[in-house]
């Protein structure tokens, strides 16, 4: 049956690959590859007209160096990676695009512009990614110096990097899940432990998977690393297969060092007569899906994915197959859980002789990047057109198992009409399932459910496990205490997933370990008393009066993780103090109160955390009932206004200034700035000040009444000590008593129910010696010698 001329093909497939050349001047760029490809799909059309000047769309799938700025490539790139392709291919296109990231994004942008162009929104797209990445690697070691920098004129619908799907969250960051080897490694530990395996048992079964790959790259062309490996070359333990992070030696795994492009040349049936495009060129997308998973710590099994197996269901329902209908196979295989899972959802059994792979595999034909699957699909093209009339399938996944894009492909030419494929009913199945409830701050016994050891150069660094607490069956991660050698050598063993665990919150990342004794043998003890002496901050004692000075003037005064810590251990001091009524925080210079995170720390990859108590030791020290007076000498802003707002009376210099910029540089307020600011002055002025970044002068903050005093600056510490005086001359109890009701009834928006509600406050000053004292000195006509208690 003959095809609509508005139906979508596939006419053109090219692929390239560049060994590392001996001379690295003529190492080719990412958009140099990428062109060469796109030459190679162009000819593959196999059409006498140049097909350059019919290319209206050219669609670019991102590189690893524009992924995030730590993949940065050193020597630069095109200002417009699709109009690069486009210029050296004879195109000038209407549209270029740049897609964001995501493995499954090549199978995703198919099916996408196959309902353009059966639109009529476009008549012949190109697609087209390329990496070059390994000799990035090779150039860099050997200091040699490239310029790939290219500045091309006309527009370009960038993307972005993310499409605003979460699969990192505050949990994965601060246990340093960054890297998708760590969350696979989690997965597949996970999947083991679902199907009852020892881990020689589900070893074997990840090598025998991917020595099958391996063989199929050592004969492809394409293939960045061709050679076989046996079983046992993948498992057994050598220089070149160090542990990387368990259960992964590093054969078994994708490697992104390569140089290599992909394209596809689509267009419609209609244009493809009319330009002579020979019909034996034609492929079809019978049914395709697009899905995305929820964060790993909710999905309600940790080694599977429901919105993979939508996927995979989906494009099959959409096609009219199953799997038994499929002749030829390419699965994504960044990590060998992916392919196991595919084979379970698929129904697919290890002696089935369909292989699953037309590549090699991202381990051994290469990974590269972004644009792995369109290899996949160029591949399953070639294939499918010298067996006409049968069906293959071709499936992305995109972070750890989280984001997926499937479709079937054959010569043979739809039955019926072609028609867009609707996934927002398999996406609905997904979203459905209820999430796993997880916690931030787990403490008490719990389940062990998953684990992977972070090594360095083969050696074990450390473990992290995802465990569920036994009494409220909430999820978390944790660590090993990192001098707990113990409990790291008891998780190596890879016998305890289902055993019970005990776990305990940290800011640095929350602790475990297999017995009570052991964990609380690692608590960090609350440090309760002061030192003589503080590396960045200064503590002066008055009587009463306790002094905090911040001292890192050369850093404005900005605060790294040390120390807040500092000052965490010092309001903890404070606070155990009896003595101690009333405190005054300052800094430093007459330059910057605060300048807030101390961000030039954390972009250096150092170790980071913010004490329980908050930025400071104070944005997050609820239910305090003694004073504290913030003498701000400068700035303050971002983290310097959270903690001046954390403080209950502030005195400020006349040239300070007050300000949240955190929207400046991609962040937002978050250790108190957004809940409090509001609160303190009003919702429209700290709307304005929140979201443009933009400060007030101290004169703008006292009418606003962010600010108690505005005074100059000789005068600063002495009106905050005036203050702490009047303050210290009173009774303690009864301010910590006005402190506490204050906190407690603050929660409740009605004045009535605030001053209505039940509390104990007047029954703990009731029971003090300062109640006493007070009422018998006024009697008595003097001055009352407050005790404090």
């Amino acid at each position: 049956m003959s095809s609509q001329d508005n139906t979508p093909i596939i006419v053109g497939v090219g692929q390239f690959t560049q060994p590392v050349p001996e001379d690295l001047q003529a190492c080719m760029s990412h958009y140099e590859l990428a062109a060469e490809a796109s030459r190679h799909a162009i000819e593959d059309a196999n059409c006498a007209t140049a097909l350059g000047s019919h290319i209206d769309t050219v669609v670019g799938v991102r590189t690893f160096a524009d992924s995030t700025p730590t993949w940065g490539c050193p020597f630069g790139g095109s200002n417009n990676f699709p109009r690069s392709v486009a210029n050296r291919v004879g195109a000038d296109p209407k549209r270029a695009v740049y897609e964001v990231i995501g493995g499954q994004s090549p199978q995703k942008l198919v099916g996408e512009y196959f309902e353009k162009l059966n639109a009529g929104e476009c008549e012949m797209v190109l697609l087209t990614g390329g990496e070059a990445m390994a000799s990035i690697k090779v150039a860099g070691k050997q200091k040699v110096k490239l310029d790939w920098r290219e500045k091309v004129d006309g527009s370009l619908d960038d993307r972005g990097r993310f499409d605003g799907f979460h699969m990192v969250t505050r949990m994965e960051f601060e246990h340093k899940l960054l890297q998708p080897i760590q969350f696979y490694g989690l997965m597949e530990q996970a999947r083991r432990g679902e199907l009852g395996m020892d881990e020689s048992a589900y070893n074997s079964v990840m090598a025998q998977e991917l020595s099958k790959l391996s063989e199929v790259a050592a004969n492809n062309p394409y293939s960045m690393y061709r050679a076989f490996y046996s079983q046992a070359d993948l498992l057994d333990e050598s220089e070149s297969n160090p542990m990387i992070c368990s259960p992964y030696r590093k054969h078994l795994v994708a490697k992104d060092g390569v140089n290599q492009a992909a394209a596809l040349l689509l267009t419609t049936v209609g244009k493809a007569k009319s330009l002579g495009i020979p019909q034996d060129k034609w492929v079809f997308l019978h049914g395709y899906a697009d899905t995305k998973e929820r964060v790993l710590l909710k999905r309600e099994k940790l080694g599977r994915s429901q919105a993979m197996a939508w996927a995979l269901k989906g494009a099959l329902s959409a096609a009219g197959k199953d799997s038994s209908e499929i002749d030829q196979f390419d699965i994504y295989s960044c990590f060998p859980i992916v392919i196991s899972e595919a084979r379970d959802i698929l129904g697919i059994t290890q002696d089935d002789p369909r292989p699953l792979t037309q590549t090699g595999g991202l381990a051994f034909f290469g990974g590269p990047g972004n644009n792995y699957t369109m290899h996949g699909i160029a591949s399953l093209i070639e294939n499918l057109r010298t067996k006409p009339g049968t069906f293959g399938m071709a499936y992305g996944n995109g972070g750890w198992m989280s984001k997926h894009s499937v479709g079937v492909y054959s010569t043979q030419a739809p039955t019926e009409a072609w028609q867009a494929c609707d996934s927002q009913p398999w996406q609905a199945f997904v979203d459905e399932a209820p999430d796993v409830e997880t916690e931030l701050y787990p403490q008490g016994e719990a389940v062990l459910e998953a684990y992977t050891i972070n090594c360095f150069k083969g050696n074990p660094l450390n473990s992290v496990v995802i465990g569920r607490l036994k009494d409220s069956g909430k999820r978390f991660y944790a660590v090993n205490p990192f001098f707990d050698a113990e409990t790291l050598q008891q998780t190596l063993q890879g016998d305890k997933l289902g055993s019970t665990i005990y776990v305990e919150a940290d800011p640095k990342g929350n602790r475990y370990a297999y017995s009570e004794q052991k964990l609380a043998e690692f608590s960090p003890q609350p440090v309760h008393e002061f030192k003589d002496s503080y590396e960045f901050n200064k503590v002066e004692r008055d009587g009463h009066i306790l002094k905090v000075t911040m001292n890192r003037p050369e850093a404005r005064n900005a605060l790294h993780p040390p120390a807040n810590q500092e000052l965490e251990d010092i309001f903890n001091a404070f606070e155990a103090e009896d003595e101690l009524w009333a405190a005054i925080i300052t800094a430093e210079g007459d330059a910057s109160f605060s300048a807030g995170n101390d961000l030039k720390y954390m972009a250096s990859g150092q170790e980071f955390w913010i004490p329980k108590t908050g930025f400071a030791g104070l944005t997050s020290r609820v239910n305090r009932t003694k004073p504290i007076i913030a003498a701000v000498n400068g700035l303050a802003l971002g983290g310097g206004l959270e903690i001046a707002m954390a403080t209950d009376i502030i005195v400020a210099v006349d040239h300070a200034q007050f300000g949240l910029p955190e929207v400046k540089v991609g962040l937002f307020a978050g250790a108190g700035g957004v809940q409090r600011l509001g609160r303190q002055i009003g919702t429209k002025k700290a709307m304005e000040m929140m979201l443009t970044g933009e400060p007030i002068n101290a004169e703008e903050a006292l009418e606003a009444g962010l600010i108690n005093y505005v005074v100059s600056p000789d005068q600063l510490l002495a009106k905050a000590e005036e203050l702490a005086e009047k303050i210290t001359a009173v009774s303690p109890v009864s301010v910590r008593a006005s402190m506490q009701l204050y906190n407690e009834s603050s929660t409740l928006a009605s004045t009535d129910e605030a001053v209505t509600m039940p509390h104990s406050v007047f029954d703990n000053l009731l029971n003090s010696e300062d109640f006493f004292e007070g009422s018998t000195a006024f009697a008595q006509k003097r001055k009352p010698q407050w005790r404090g208690r």
